[in-house]
């Protein structure tokens, strides 16, 4: 038995709004589950849902083999860190990380050594004594986990808690909070709409889209192999090749064409680092094109390629001074047949990967 298992989970806010719509996630001991999605997916409703701050219309919740939502929420023994710091003013350091022990009745000198700890996991030892005002959003966030942490809870629940900070202060953050939680071990499910943010620091990651999980997987299994076009889409840059009569002989030059496995797939899309410029190569397709766009990034370019299969971009890794495309430039970009990703009518994907038997 999982540690956490959710499932079945309903929420039902209105008679035509379904937050959650039969949701089964299960999240392993000291495991790093991240929830993925856009805005309205439902994965803050389920996050307060394990928290106990909305209950379920249906469905089950379990922890450690005991039924949630038979248990009060300030009984649950779970930490949350939210988005917006939620830090008492007046309060130093110190003792807003010791606030959560208080209504437990945790003695004086254990609570002392448990808020020690706590600060020292975050690196917050020598700002014990101050006030959050003096310090900056990435200290406060660190206030926050260490508050939640020094409860010593079951469970670990985070909702997009760099959303407030700056783009490099959230990367540096972010692998803060994934050494704490792999240090002390505890279950957690964090919250975010950053794909690169849950690529980056989860065990595994469940996409949800309109209430409903997606795909379930590591990190590699949804950014490398998204079951539905959903996912793909959403996790990562996708070009989606138009049809008609170039995709259909493009088909063809892939031995794609007559691949019974094929016969089913309404989409066709590769991702950008899957195409190349220049020589195709053998076992590949080349598809003549213009450049309209460059753009440089540093360990890697961009270059948008006008086809007859539409838009496509091409990623380049490590471009030097002679990678460099020039507006207008013709090029020819080069398509294998495990570069394509197809995907049915209903979205799910096709496997057509391998050559047929």
């Amino acid at each position: 038995m999982s540690y956490l298992a959710v499932s079945e989970a309903t929420k039902q806010f209105a008679a035509d709004v379904r937050a959650l719509d039969r949701v089964s996630i299960a999240v392993e001991r000291g495991e790093f589950f991240t929830l993925l999605g856009p805005s309205g997916c439902g994965k803050t409703t389920l996050l307060r849902a394990i928290a106990g701050f909305n209950d379920l219309t249906s469905g089950a919740i379990t922890l450690d083999g005991a039924d949630l939502r038979r248990v009060p929420p300030h009984k649950r023994d779970i930490g949350m860190v939210f988005q917006d710091y939620a830090v008492f003013p007046h309060l130093s350091v110190s003792d807003n990380v010791a606030f959560g022990l208080k209504p437990r009745k945790v003695s004086p000198a254990d609570t002392k050594r448990r808020v020690e700890d706590a600060l020292a996991a975050v690196r917050l030892t020598a700002l014990a004594r101050r006030l959050p005002a003096a310090m900056s959003g990435g200290q406060q966030q660190r206030i926050g986990i260490a508050r939640a942490m020094v409860i010593n809870p079951r469970l670990l629940l985070m909702d997009e808690p760099l959303s407030n900070l700056d783009a490099k202060l959230r990367v540096e953050l972010r692998e803060e909070i994934r050494d704490i939680q792999k240090k002390i071990d505890i279950a957690s499910i964090y919250v975010t709409h950053d794909q690169e943010e849950a690529l980056a620091i989860s065990d595994r990651i469940c996409v949800m889209g309109a209430g409903h999980v997606e795909q379930i997987g590591t990190p590699q299994e949804i950014y490398g192999d998204p079951r539905t076009l959903f996912v793909a889409r959403f996790v990562g840059t996708l070009n989606t090749l138009a049809d008609g009569p170039p995709l259909h002989a493009l088909l063809e030059a892939l031995h794609l064409a007559h691949d019974g496995r094929a016969a089913s797939a309404r989409t066709w899309t590769a991702r950008p680092e899957r195409l190349t410029l220049g020589e195709a190569g053998a076992g590949a397709a080349a598809l003549p094109g213009t450049v309209t766009k460059y753009t440089y990034l540093g360990r890697e370019a961009q270059v948008q390629v006008a086809t007859d299969l539409g838009p496509l971009v091409v990623q380049v890794a490590n471009p030097g001074p002679v990678s460099a495309r020039r507006t207008g430039e013709k090029v020819s970009v080069g398509v294998r047949r495990e570069s394509l990703m197809a995907f049915d009518a209903g979205g799910a994907r096709v496997d057509t990967a391998r050559p047929a038997p």
